[in-house]
């Protein structure tokens, strides 16, 4: 088993509302439309990630969990790796309910949007409360 771990905070225009992707980004701010994401300002991004990590993901059929909880919250998204992902995006992490591959894609076939997380866990997102990501392969 391979886990990544790193940090993200919430924002106050965090609105969870899109239906096929979720985003954590490292950039500050965010408006309010930005409906897929979830997390700013984030410690990591993928070009950041170990070798290990990004071989796993791009394994043919990897299966990808990625966790987020805050103090009180928690939800999981489940979705596939491919060997197209690049994994160097700068600044962005989006896991797509889709199979569509970009820079920016962290993993596809995801079970869950930003729509369909627990509405506490965003309700603790709206407040800027601390997201702990966890990726996790088996």
């Amino acid at each position: 088993m391979i886990k990544y771990v790193f940090y993200a905070q919430g924002h106050p225009n965090v609105s969870s509302k899109h239906r096929s992707t979720l985003e954590v980004t490292l950039d500050p701010e965010i408006g309010i439309q930005a409906d897929c994401i979830i997390g700013v300002k984030s410690d990591k991004t993928m070009l950041d990630f170990p070798e290990e990590l990004k071989r796993a993901i791009t394994r043919e059929g990897a299966q990808v969990r990625m966790v987020l909880s805050t103090t009180h919250h928690q939800d999981e998204i489940r979705g596939t790796g491919h060997p197209d992902l690049s994994l160097d995006h700068p600044t962005d992490m989006v896991a797509r309910k889709s199979d569509y591959i970009c820079s920016r894609t962290l993993m596809i076939k995801a079970d869950k949007a930003a729509c369909d997380l627990n509405q506490d866990l965003i309700e603790d997102l709206k407040k800027s409360k601390t997201l702990k990501v966890e990726i996790i392969l088996e």
